[in-house]
């Protein structure tokens, strides 16, 4: 474990948009039965951001990312958090009824930053997520359209002011 801070990230939506414009760049892939848009523009961005964070797999796809999309985009084997199948836990935040689909990811991102700060990457983050982390130094949450996916602006707004541990009064 590093002193970095965490940069989780989705893969439908993020790295593989719905409909990039303009879409030059992206290839098609075939992967596990579905058809996969991926750009090596962001596996660039993933490695340059990895100067800063220590990068974690917060999607569907669980290992298969490692196994599929990884090696397409030049990453080495990154950590997965669980996130298909979530069962609440005692100690889990609570999740509204309204958001229990967008929000399913959060109590398993949270158990896996353990008090670290973290950036997370999705496309369906729920809003009040996003709005109870804004005055929060250790944590960031940014939503990608989800046609367009990861842009350059996201990559530039995680490098410009990481997630920084929170000041604690003793």
């Amino acid at each position: 474990m590093t002193g970095r801070p965490l940069l989780f990230v989705d893969v439908d939506g993020v790295l593989n948009p719905a409909a990039p414009w303009p879409a030059d760049g992206y290839g098609r892939h075939r992967l596990l039965g579905h058809d996969v848009l991926l750009s090596p523009v962001h596996g660039d961005w993933l490695r340059e951001l990895a100067s800063t964070y220590d990068l974690c797999w917060a999607t569907t796809w669980q290992e298969s990312a490692n196994e599929h999309l990884g090696p397409l985009l030049g990453l080495p084997e990154l950590p997965v958090v669980t996130v298909n199948q979530y069962t609440r836990r005692a100690g889990d935040p609570r999740i509204r009824l309204a958001e229990l689909i967008s929000g399913h990811k959060w109590a398993p991102l949270l158990r896996h930053a353990a008090g670290r700060p973290f950036a997370w990457v999705d496309d369906v983050i729920p809003p009040r997520l996003v709005r109870n982390s804004l005055l929060r130094s250790d944590r960031l949450l940014l939503r990608t359209d989800p046609h367009q996916g990861l842009e350059r602006h996201h990559v530039d707004r995680l490098l410009r002011r990481p997630p920084a541990p929170r000041w604690r009064r003793r």
